[in-house]
């Protein structure tokens, strides 16, 4: 069974490895939307497979590193393409999280990426 959490954030970044004269090269902002999947069988006295108060207390304090910040100086985000931003995302929450399945990292609302550690 997979369950998934939902949150928002902020924030604003450049692409420096972009053409000149490409829109992204510039300062820009999304917000951006995170769905964080977690693989499991609900336990059966409790009949959840996690406690999705538990799951958010672990999501927010990484969510918060990154909204309303320029992700350029965040960590290290220096090309803060979706695809490397998804990864940073990863790479804190898998530890943390060792059932997460995948996420799904929305930059706008038509255009995004899952990842799942490969």
């Amino acid at each position: 069974m997979l369950i998934y959490k939902e949150f928002t954030f902020d924030s604003a970044h450049f692409l420096p490895n972009v053409p000149d004269g490409h829109k992204c090269k510039e300062m820009h902002g999304h917000t951006y939307r995170l769905r964080i999947w977690i693989k499991g069988q609900p336990d059966p006295q409790l009949g959840w497979v996690m406690d999705f108060a538990v799951l958010k207390s672990v999501v927010k304090p990484v969510v918060a590193e990154l909204d309303h910040k320029c992700m350029n100086y965040v960590a290290g985000l220096e090309n803060p393409t979706c695809e490397l931003i998804a990864v940073w995302i990863w790479d804190r929450l898998k530890p943390l999280l060792p059932a997460m399945d995948h996420l799904e990292l929305h930059e706008t609302p038509t255009s995004g990426v899952v990842y799942n550690g490969n």
